[in-house]
């Protein structure tokens, strides 16, 4: 329970999983949350990434241990998570998008989005519940998930349909989580970020057309960056939050509330 001090942000003792962790958001978010004191398991499909990011955490005086993982095999994902002594804090970061026009989007794109973005996230939420669940003091303690959602999840957009569909799915997973494990002592919450300014998206934003859309969109007038939405994750994660649950936390910039 919050104290109201400044304590109650400290992830300190707390074990955390994030998926998608080698680059982007998911790397940063491992930062944050081993910055807040967590002992932070790398998930990606690619080992000099995490290795990356790793070192970083260490250096920075944190704790991190990399697992090579692709989170959409079943028997890998279990393997990992059968890893953690114990689990506190899952992040459900991964995922992906294919921007193209509604009539165009093939059954194999359909099948590799829905498969990450849907499937292999409530796999990877069973997976770290059931761990959870084997801590003897999280009825004391509690555990957190939160689960990296859009602001597409509340809104629909155009060469998006594979996309928000998906996240609109997350948003649903999360309320029903929530509801189910809050008797377990199992807060669980999603975050909705707008467009985040990243290497990754630099391209994209390259496209005068497609950078003035989103601004326009977005009544703050400018892109997300990074430190913006993990101060979120740090703390739907931490005590300070610990009366939410079943939250959904747009970090967009007023986009959905138009």
């Amino acid at each position: 329970m919050a104290t109201g001090n400044s304590a109650d942000f400290r992830l300190d003792g707390r074990k955390a999983l994030v998926t998608g962790a080698g680059r982007g958001l998911g790397a940063a978010i491992a930062r944050a949350l081993a910055s807040a004191g967590a002992d932070v398991l790398l998930l990606s499909r690619s080992l000099p990434e995490l290795q990356q990011v790793a070192m970083e955490i260490r250096t920075s005086g944190g704790t991190a241990r990399a697992v090579v993982c692709d989170i959409t095999d079943a028997g890998q994902l279990k393997e990992a998570i059968a890893s953690c002594a114990r689990l506190d804090i899952l992040v459900n970061n991964a995922g992906m998008n294919i921007p193209e026009a509604f009539v165009d989007v093939t059954e194999e794109h359909l099948d590799r989005i829905v498969t990450l973005n849907v499937r292999a996230a409530f796999l990877v939420a069973q997976a770290a519940v059931r761990k959870m669940l084997e801590a003897p003091d999280r009825r004391r303690f509690g555990a957190s998930i939160v689960n990296v959602s859009s602001q597409m999840g509340h809104v629909g957009s155009p060469n998006r349909t594979v996309y928000c569909m998906t996240k609109h799915a997350l948003e649903g997973l999360t309320k029903a989580m929530a509801v189910e494990l809050a008797c377990k002592n199992i807060r669980v919450n999603s975050i909705g970020p707008t467009f985040i300014e990243t290497p990754m998206t630099a391209p994209f934003f390259a496209d005068d057309n497609f950078r003035n859309w989103a601004l326009s969109r977005i009544p703050l007038g400018r892109l997300g960056q990074l430190d913006e939405v993990t101060g979120a994750v740090v703390f739907l994660s931490s005590p300070a939050a610990s009366l939410i649950t079943g939250a959904s936390l747009p970090i967009d910039g007023g986009w959905t509330a138009q």
